[in-house]
């Protein structure tokens, strides 16, 4: 799903030649729709050298390498490859007036020295604490990656035995609480479905918060695997059974939970799967992009050119080995562009961020995904959930898809009026999630809650 910054790695060789000092912290507020995001670049320089890292904080992120960053006279340029987006303004001492590009958009983005104080939004249904329920921060290892994964665990102050979910995040790389624009999605969840007597393990995604390990180079397996390795860390602890091992997925979270189910259908009780992709990965971006760009008021003719352009870069994502494409990628630019558009710096750059985009391996991953096999397989429980208001997995035919393949007990739900963070909303676009001040609707957490204890009783 989901946010608009998840950033990849690495540093810049560059040097002015005026001795202008852009050292420091220099932020701004990105204007997404109606929404505003704060962003914030921290600057250093070591004997000429220049490196810059990349803080979201309203998303809990924080410390975001950047790729490259250009200081010329007074013009500085960041690029942020796996993103797919890059940043060019004009240095005036205290301020820098400049663009941000990502995904063929331009947004204005003036940043000011300084780091921007982001206020700390308590949304109406965050919980506060003390907590009436046992709260412990824990660490498991994923032995095959060689990484430590930190998280939180939840349980009821008495007792023992009781059934435990899993929570695991959608894609970009998240904290435990899967904070976004001020939401903490997993936060609620967790409080509620602990409240109700079940416990919940959540925890940071590889490189994100706490954990340790790369995130930009990883992919679906690798997040698949650091959730089996959450699977084995609860069968080690005494107060939950583990015979009532469920995962509870968003989004990717909900592919990665088919994954694992029907990979281990023995070892799961159930599933559930908020928004997971069930159908080809490829086939779900298409119709994201389509059904985004209608309800944005893109022309439809637009949204076919656009189509036609990405399938052209994923033909020479799949043709090329990433290294070769990286250090050739003006010339494969110029393959691409027709000869009127190659002196054309805008377009230019739109082709450059869709290939870096592109080439990310979660996004290689997902693209590459065919849930069907592991459907297939799945022989647990599973309660699927969609809104029907969400324009990155549409609903009806990945609920549909779920009940045809499944063979186990499937529990569908279509909720009327919810977008991908269920979330009641207008329209469904991502940028609404900010503005709407609910985190979750209280019938999903309802529902949640009650099917695990009746599934697992």
């Amino acid at each position: 799903m989901k946010r608009m910054i998840a950033l990849a790695a690495c540093t810049w060789l560059a040097a002015s030649v005026f001795a202008q000092d852009i050292t420091g912290s220099w932020s701004g507020m990105l204007g997404v729709g109606p929404a505003k995001l704060p962003l914030v670049f921290n600057i250093t320089e070591k004997e000429g050298t220049y490196s810059a890292t990349m803080d979201s904080p309203s998303q809990g992120v924080k410390e975001i390498p950047v790729t490259t960053i250009v200081f010329e006279n007074t013009q500085l340029t960041f690029t942020i490859t796996n993103l797919g987006a890059n940043y060019e303004g004009t240095w005036k001492q205290d301020s820098i007036v400049g663009t941000f590009k990502q995904m063929g958009m331009a947004l204005p983005l003036n940043l000011a020295r300084g780091k921007v104080e982001v206020k700390s939004v308590v949304r109406p249904q965050d919980p506060i604490a003390p907590y009436p329920y046992h709260s412990e921060e824990v660490r498991f290892e994923n032995r095959k990656a060689g990484i430590t994964l930190a998280g939180t665990f939840t349980r009821q102050q008495e007792g023992k035995n009781f059934p435990v979910a899993i929570l695991v995040t959608g894609s970009g790389g998240q904290n435990r609480n899967e904070e976004i624009l001020n939401h903490r999605p997993f936060l609620v969840l967790s409080d509620y479905l602990t409240r109700h007597g079940i416990a919940v393990l959540r925890y940071d995604d590889r490189g994100i918060g706490e954990s340790t390990g790369d995130y930009p180079k990883a992919n679906l397996d690798d997040f698949t695997s650091d959730a089996a390795s959450a699977i084995g860390y609860l069968k080690t602890r005494k107060d939950i059974d583990p015979k009532k091992i469920g995962i509870i997925g968003h989004s990717e979270g909900g592919t990665i939970a088919f994954t694992l189910a029907g990979e281990r259908s023995n070892c799961l009780a159930f599933i559930v799967s908020m928004a997971g992709m069930s159908i080809p990965g490829d086939s779900l971006m298409q119709m994201q992009r389509s059904l985004t760009g209608k309800t944005s008021g893109v022309p439809d003719a637009v949204i076919a050119q656009n189509e036609v352009v990405l399938v052209h870069i994923n033909d020479l994502i799949q043709k090329h080995p990433a290294e070769y494409i990286r250090q050739n990628m003006d010339q494969l630019i110029d393959s691409l562009l027709p000869e009127s558009q190659r002196n054309n710096q805008e377009f230019r750059n739109g082709y450059r961020q869709g290939i870096t985009q592109l080439m990310s391996p979660e996004l290689q991953s997902l693209m590459n995904c065919n849930p069907a096999e592991s459907l297939k397989r799945i022989k647990c429980p599973v309660l699927a959930l969609n809104g029907d208001k969400d324009l990155q997995v549409p609903a009806d035919i990945n609920l549909d898809r779920v009940k045809a393949l499944v063979k186990g007990p499937v529990t569908l739900r279509k909720y009327p009026g919810l977008n991908h963070l269920f979330q009641h909303c207008t329209t469904g676009l991502i940028t609404e999630y900010e503005k709407i001040e609910e985190t979750i609707a209280p019938e999903v957490l309802e529902d949640i809650s009650s099917w695990i204890k009746q599934t697992v009783r």
